[in-house]
C-alpha cells in the first residue's frame, strides 16, 4: 500500500472508531471496520496495529473486547496519523544513482530534496491543523449535503 493510501485508510479507520463509539463502547472489531473501508479485516489489523505503535489506539482483551482510540477525536490530529506511516514520504528519490557527470544528474537530487523539504513543512503543518473530530464532523456533513 502506497504512503498516500495508507494515510487514507488510517484516517477513515480512526473516523470511524471516533463514530462507533458513541453507539459502541465497548470497543471495535477489526471486522466492522472492515466492512466500512470494503477491505479485508487483516488489512485493518495491520493498520491498526500501526496506530497502536503509535499510541493512538488499544486494544482491549475479555469483557469489552476491541479497539479503541487512546484520546479524544478531538485531540488526534492528522500529523499523528501521518506520523504512524512509518518509513514512508510522499516524495522519494529514485533508488538507482543518476549520472553525476551529467550537470542534471549532479544536481537533481540536492534540488529536489529541498523542494520536498518544503513540502513537507507545508503539509506537516497543514495535517496539525485537522483533528479526527474535523473529519469525522465534514463525512457527516456530505450525508446531509444535496
Amino acid at each position: 500500500m502506497s504512503a498516500n493510501s495508507r494515510m487514507s485508510v488510517f484516517v477513515h479507520v480512526l473516523t470511524w472508531m471516533a463514530l462507533d463509539r458513541r453507539d459502541n463502547p465497548e470497543g471495535a472489531t477489526s471486522q466492522r471496520i472492515a466492512g466500512s473501508v470494503n477491505t479485508n479485516p487483516v488489512v485493518i489489523r495491520r493498520c491498526l496495529g500501526d496506530l497502536r505503535k503509535a499510541g493512538l489506539v488499544q486494544a482491549r482483551r475479555g469483557a469489552g473486547l476491541g479497539w479503541s482510540l487512546t484520546r479524544e477525536p478531538e485531540a488526534i490530529t492528522l500529523l499523528d496519523v501521518y506520523g504512524a506511516i512509518e518509513d514512508e514520504t510522499v516524495f522519494a528519490m529514485h533508488h538507482t544513482p543518476p549520472n553525476t557527470s551529467c550537470p542534471v544528474g549532479f544536481g537533481i537530487r540536492p534540488t529536489l530534496r529541498r523542494v520536498y523539504g518544503r513540502l513537507d513543512d507545508v503539509m506537516r503543518q497543514e495535517l496539525a491543523t485537522t483533528t479526527i473530530a474535523d473529519v469525522l464532523r465534514d463525512v457527516l456533513a456530505e450525508q446531509r449535503s444535496p
